[in-house]
């Protein structure tokens, strides 16, 4: 297999993965988002001991290094994928590292709203299900967006760390034919496809939030 052929292999592996892991992230971290939300001293319905509980959680997971967090998940992810490694089994443990950084973004949006805003949609007569899904995440948009265009990029990075025990991709390109094999050209390459793709997340996101604002 040439270097290109192998290139375009590893870029789609790490698309897969990264595209993957953000989706399930967004999906399962809305989830404690809403919770923290809600629950906060300034919330709908504060409730310290849930919000506490839930935060010091968030804050545990997002403290861990990937690639220990790989390690520690092998069995949960020979559970859910069938197999420790591979594209496949990479999702997992992405996934899992994505979810709470997602939480905390989205509850920073989220809790960023106006306040008057807020208060207006409770003059109004609105549950607190209207006010967090028709007032504040509508509001919130923009910025959970831009938290999302940082997950991804932050996915990008660690997918690319996952080659160093068989995740795939980019990343394990690099080690095996451009570190281990001491083949500089591929660690270039590797390294530019990265950036552009990093490069081009950024300018995307930055666009879309520009033109939500």
């Amino acid at each position: 297999m040439t270097m290109s052929d192998m290139i375009i292999k590893a870029t789609l592996q790490t698309l897969q993965m990264v595209a993957a892991s953000t989706v399930l992230a967004v999906v399962i971290g809305f989830i404690p988002a809403i919770i923290l939300t809600i629950t906060a001293s300034d919330g709908l319905r504060p409730n310290k001991v849930v919000y506490g509980i839930l935060d010091f959680l968030v804050n545990v997971f997002r403290s861990f290094p990937f690639i220990i967090l790989m390690v520690i998940v092998i069995p949960f992810t020979r559970m859910i994928a069938g197999k420790a490694i591979g594209t496949t089994a990479a999702i997992v443990p992405l996934t899992i590292s994505a979810i709470p950084f997602v939480a905390r973004v989205m509850e920073s949006a989220l809790r960023s709203v106006d306040p008057g805003v807020i208060e207006a949609a409770k003059a109004f007569g609105a549950s607190d299900t209207q006010i967090i899904f028709r007032v504040a995440f509508k509001e919130a948009v923009p910025a959970i967006l831009s938290g999302i265009t940082l997950t991804i990029i932050n996915l990008i990075g660690y997918s690319a760390m996952g080659g160093a025990i068989g995740a795939g991709g980019l990343g394990d390109v690099a080690i095996r034919y451009g570190y281990q094999r001491y083949d500089f050209g591929y660690l270039v390459v590797t390294s530019l496809v990265l950036i552009v793709f990093v490069q081009f997340v950024q300018l995307l996101g930055n666009h879309m939030y520009n033109k939500l604002s």
